[in-house]
């Protein structure tokens, strides 16, 4: 290696100087390479030029994690030249307006690579963080109409084993490189893609800032099963408005739960561009859509009307639920500028109702039923006293959803993306109206079944790419599969939970608003476990940790608020016990804990109400045997005792 750039913030800045004033001046020739390393010197990226093109290594502590691997941003290049490079760090703080943190440290070193591609000048950008590294591209000449192409590629270890996200499916995996190479079709490949690179490494590939390119679409992953090298590959046309690229991510981490709470996506993407944020409320909500035909004790039949409405909205004000969401049919038909209201529907007295009871409302948007028109469907939404809006069927244009969110915004309104979204990892720092999607297979979507090794699979692969909109927190579990449902699984007693782990389960998904699908009079028949959900705040974390995950088999998520701690932990069908170390609670300090939990008796198929729940008092440094039924789970609650 002829030329290693490397920046340890523990140097003098008058030694930081130096170093900057020697490589901004200095240029590499065709020979030359470089290497930027991440604060703590764990992580690393080597840079040198192959032919026309760069390539780039990235290592852990000295061993390569993804070997040599091409980065471009122009194919067929006849000429490419290194013209210069400089270095700089950043080590600051920022406070996100709601999230799985309430302060974010943004540290890194950059490596900037000055090139000149075909007489068009560009500039890479290598961003070394201690938990993942990103890469950007700006175009600074270019000939307008030529094509880009953002290529970068993952030489990855022959044992790496990956997982993807599959729509509104399980997700894909364990895939392997032998298995990839062997399949007559490749499976699509999505993002974000996390990869089993060894017992102590597992990576995510993803992207983040799409909103500063959009044009550029949602990254494409493919399989080279010429080199066996995992491969992402954007194009579009230069236009003069196109100036930078998306940050092309790798997240590294020695526990696979870490890459869920790892900050390098939002560290990288646009911050905040809402100067008024006080409107922007996270919080739970209640939601008709699973509950259209559902029979009460009092002999009241729950659908799209106004009565139900109220219903809905008295339980939420009596329960301290922020929002009441109304899906879909409470319109029938959509024309320019008008939409034509359900027959047994007032919607000006359910919103007039909800505001004299403090609860807010989000209305869905479904794109099918013919187009209003995204102009002024923002700013009708907002005079019918709407908080936010539920969109359906945006599809995958990117553009189209970036507008959608800035529409939203100077409306005032969330917004919830469903049905098959555009992962807009970091959009939530950028534009946090953006509160949550549907990135995922929601609770029984499109009426499947919803099995526990789904459940945390996706809390595992698809929550890494931003807050999920996933539905948990069913309690009427065994009506809803005796097929007692309008919208219960297509086939009886297949989907598969405990009332614990549903519980558990509304905890562990990130998400900025927690949508709780079950009526309320199945919340009201267990009070003393809907507790656990009344009282965990929604996106106002202060500290959030995985504490246990594997693949397919467990997870236990903590979140801090103020001086509370909440605690969820899920099983796979197996069922199991998890040794909770209480060792990030304060020292000197005894702590009330409420125990939700499954019993001898529960089990995800056969009994799955079951639940207990019990008091106590915990230490810092304690180790809670959690255990968990077949499909179960467990959740604490634990706050200081007053002095």
């Amino acid at each position: 290696m002829d030329k290693k750039i490397g920046f340890k913030l523990d140097f003098t800045r008058c030694l930081s100087i130096i170093f900057l004033c020697v490589f901004i001046h200095s240029k590499a020739s065709t020979n030359k390479g470089f290497e930027i390393e991440s604060p703590s010197g764990k992580l690393s990226v080597v840079i040198h030029q192959d032919n026309n093109h760069l390539k780039y290594s990235l290592l852990k502590e000295g061993k390569a994690i993804v070997k040599a691997s091409q980065i471009s941003i122009f194919s067929n290049i006849s000429e490419f030249e290194i013209k210069g490079s400089r270095i700089s760090s950043e080590n600051s703080t920022w406070n996100p307006v709601w999230g799985q943190f309430s302060e974010i440290k943004n540290q890194y070193n950059e490596l900037v690579l000055d090139l000149k591609s075909d007489g068009i000048k560009t500039t890479l950008f290598i961003r070394a963080y201690n938990y993942g590294v990103g890469f950007r591209y700006k175009i600074e000449g270019y000939n307008e109409g030529r094509e880009v192409e953002f290529y970068c590629e993952y030489n990855l270890n022959a044992t790496a084993v990956l997982y993807c996200p599959a729509g509104e499916g399980e997700p894909i995996g364990p895939l392997n490189f032998n298995t990839l190479s062997k399949a007559k079709e490749l499976p699509k490949l999505i993002t974000p893609i996390v990869v089993e690179n060894s017992e102590d490494t597992y990576l995510s590939i993803l992207e983040s800032d799409l909103f500063t390119a959009p044009e550029f679409g949602v990254i494409k992953f493919n399989f080279n099963k010429n080199n066996k090298t995992l491969v992402s590959s954007n194009t579009t046309r230069l236009k003069g408005a196109l100036t930078t690229t998306p940050w092309r991510v790798i997240l590294v981490n020695d526990k696979i739960g870490d890459l869920v709470t790892n900050t390098v996506p939002l560290n990288l993407a646009t911050p905040n561009q809402i100067e008024d944020t006080s409107w922007i409320k996270p919080g739970k909500t209640l939601w008709d859509w699973r509950v259209h035909d559902y029979k009460t004790k009092d002999g009241f039949t729950y659908g799209i009307n106004t009565e139900s409405y109220l219903r809905f909205i008295d339980f939420a004000s009596e329960k301290g639920i922020e929002y009441f969401l109304i899906d879909d049919f409470w319109f029938t038909k959509a024309t320019k500028g008008y939409l034509e209201i359900a027959e047994d529907l007032d919607i000006e007295k359910v919103s007039a109702y909800a505001k004299d009871k403090n609860v807010k409302l989000i209305l869905y948007y479904d794109r099918h039923k013919g187009d209003f028109g995204d102009d002024t469907l923002f700013s009708y939404y907002q005079s019918l006293g709407m908080s936010g809006i539920k969109y359906g069927f945006m599809g995958s244009n990117v553009s189209f959803t970036s507008n959608a969110i800035q529409k939203s915004a100077e409306s005032r309104l969330l917004i919830d993306f469903h049905d098959a979204p555009v992962p807009f990892t970091g959009i939530q720092r950028t534009y946090p109206n953006a509160i949550t999607r549907e990135y995922c297979h929601a609770q029984q979507d499109s009426r499947r079944a919803f099995t526990p090794e789904t459940f945390i699979k996706m809390a595992l692969v698809n929550a890494i790419q931003g807050p999920l909109d996933m539905n948990n927190g069913n309690f009427d579990l065994t009506g809803i599969n005796s097929g007692l449902r309008e919208k219960g699984p297509r086939k009886p007693n297949s989907y598969f939970s405990t009332v614990v782990s549903e519980v558990a389960r509304t905890l562990i998904i990130y998400s900025g608003l927690v949508c709780i699908p079950d009526a309320p009079e199945a919340y009201n028949e267990k009070a003393d476990l809907f507790e656990f959900i009344q009282k965990m705040p929604v996106g106002e974390w202060d500290e959030s940790k995985v504490l246990h995950a594997k693949m397919g088999e467990y997870i236990s998520t903590a979140r801090k608020h103020g001086e509370e701690w909440f605690i969820g932990s899920v099983y796979n069908q197996e069922g199991g016990v998890l040794d909770l170390n209480l060792d990030f609670l304060k020292e000197n300090q005894t702590y009330d804990v409420t125990f939700y939990e499954d019993t001898n008796n529960t089990h995800c198929k056969t009994n799955p109400e079951a639940y207990q729940i019990r008091k106590g008092k915990v230490k810092k440094g304690e180790v809670v045997k959690a255990k968990l039924a077949p499909g179960g789970g467990h959740a604490m609650w634990i706050r200081p005792i007053a002095d």
